[in-house]
Parts: structure tokens; sequence; C-alpha cells
């Protein structure tokens, strides 16, 4: 399918310790171009799927961004910290002795489905055009507006007793989370620790999907400088987007912008391919045409 390698996904499994960014300034060194981009920032601290677009296809990013993720984490109740995980210094230490499971399981149950999520303080949320994170490091007191989320599984695992490096008795409780795109794990910690007054915070977290993207197809940096592995734009598009397939004459007009009329096509972006598997357009259908998002042909 088309493009070059220079045109394509790149699916990292990302370090502890690298910021999004940080993986973007290895690959632009690794694929020798300055067009490179990613889909769905993890923290510094997290680990796991991070999607890079190379070329042309940087303009699949924005779209790739909006599809469901899955998590795989570490949530410690008993103390809150400014950054609501662990890169932060502890603000609060109530201790987490004598939470019963069923308290924990219910507490979970009222943070799964649609909710409103106030995302995590130290973030990228832009709050009247300036990064809240830049807001609370320069000391500010931030309030970030709540905004709907989807929570369509957040289960937990076997919960651990141990003690903080401070002394306190905390709760460890692995999660596994799969969410809409813009839920902060972060948050849930928090609010996982909120609803049971114990406060709490995210240990460690892992991204193992974001959308039909998931380990099995990511690769470290190490295996990278090695041999990049690109996904071509157009392999790209038909597995994360439902697909159309046009004649040659709709393929030109839909690689001139023209809107022509459309069956009938699942809500969202859709990818069209063209004659031999040519990759010609992302599109979404608007009152039975189709209104361009990125044209590629």
């Amino acid at each position: 399918m088309g493009g070059s390698t220079a045109d394509g996904l790149v699916v990292v499994d990302k370090p502890a310790g690298f910021t999004s960014h940080d993986v973007v300034a290895v690959m632009r060194g690794i694929a020798r171009t300055r067009r490179v981009g990613h889909a769905g920032t993890l923290d510094p601290m997290a680990t796991g799927v991070l999607l890079l677009g190379l070329g042309r296809a940087t303009r699949l990013l924005g779209h790739l961004a909006l599809t469901e993720k899955e998590y795989t984490g570490t949530i410690r109740l008993g103390q809150t910290t400014v950054t609501d995980d662990a890169e932060g210094e502890v603000t609060a230490g109530a201790g987490a002795t004598g939470v019963e499971r069923a308290a924990v399981d219910a507490a979970v149950a009222g943070l799964t489905g649609d909710i409103m999520q106030v995302p995590a303080k130290v973030s990228a949320v832009k709050i009247d055009g300036k990064r809240s994170y830049r807001r609370v490091r320069a000391g500010e007191d931030v309030e970030i507006p709540a905004r709907p989320v989807i929570v369509r599984e957040f289960t937990v695992g076997d919960i651990a007793g141990a003690t903080a490096e401070d002394g306190t008795a905390v709760l460890d409780l692995p999660v596994s989370v799969v969410c809409s795109s813009g839920t902060y794990i972060r948050a849930l910690a928090r609010d996982l620790g909120a609803a049971l007054g114990t406060g709490g915070h995210l240990t460690a977290l892992r991204r193992t999907r974001v959308g039909p993207y998931d380990l099995g197809a990511a690769h470290t940096l190490e295996r990278l400088r090695e041999e990049l592995t690109v996904l071509p734009l157009g392999e790209a598009a038909a597995a994360a987007f439902p697909r159309w397939d046009v004649d040659d004459r709709q393929a030109t007009l839909l690689g001139n912008g023209a809107r022509i009329p459309t069956p009938p096509l699942p809500p969202g972006p859709v990818a069209v391919f063209g004659p031999e598997e040519r990759f010609i357009a992302l599109i979404e259908a608007a009152d039975e045409r189709a209104r361009s998002l990125a044209v590629f042909a």
C-alpha cells in the first residue's frame, strides 16, 4: 500500500523517563526526517504504546489520538501527590489501613462508565491558552473544569499492603483500564483515593493499546535504531478506520477535495481507497456527502 518509508506509522514501546517529545526527537534522528509527530501524549513515568507519524502520516495523528486506549498500572492508596502520580512530592499521607475490598470495588464501579472527570492539575490541559502544569509550577491555584470521558473497563487485581518510603502504611492496587481518549489514569487514581477517604496516586503506568495498535506491534527505540519498522500509510489507515472503496473517477474527485455523495458510512473518519489499494483520503460523511479531513492521493 502507498507511501515511502518516510510516510508511515511507527509504533513505539516508550521507555520510562522519556517525554513523548524526547521520543519524537530520537525518531527524527533514526528516520532522518524533521516530519515526525506523535498521537496521544504519555507522561515520562509511563511506558508502552506511543504512535509516531513520519512524513505525510503526521496528518493521521490527530484522528488516531481520538481512538480507545488500554492501560495497566498500579494505584497506591494512602497518599496523595501534587501530580497525582509518583513523580510529584507527597502532599498528604493518611495511610490506607482497614480499607475493605468491597469498598474498593464499589468506588471503582462509581468511576466506571460515562463519567465527568477533572484532569490532573499538572497536565498539558490548556486553561485560558496556558498549559495547566505551567500555571501550577508558577504557584497558581488552578481550577480545571470537568469533562466527559468513558471508562469502559476498570478492574482491580489482588491488593497488596506496602510501606511507603516515609513509613506510611499504604495499599497497592494493580489495575487495568480501557477508556476513551482524554481520560487521565492519574485522575482515576486520585478520585479512587478520594472516594475511599485515603487519598491515592499512580505509581506505575503502561499503555498496552491505542486503537488497533497494541504492544505486539510496538518496538523499543533500541530495536528501531537497528531496523526502522514503518507501517505504510495505507496499512495504518486501513487498520485504524472504517474503509470505503471507490472507483477511479471517485478517487480523482476525492483527491481534488470534491464533496461527492457517499454510501451509508459509520460516523467519524473513514479511509478511502481507490483501485490497487491506493489510499486516497480520510473523509467523514456529512449530509451523505464526503467532507475531506486529509487528502493523501
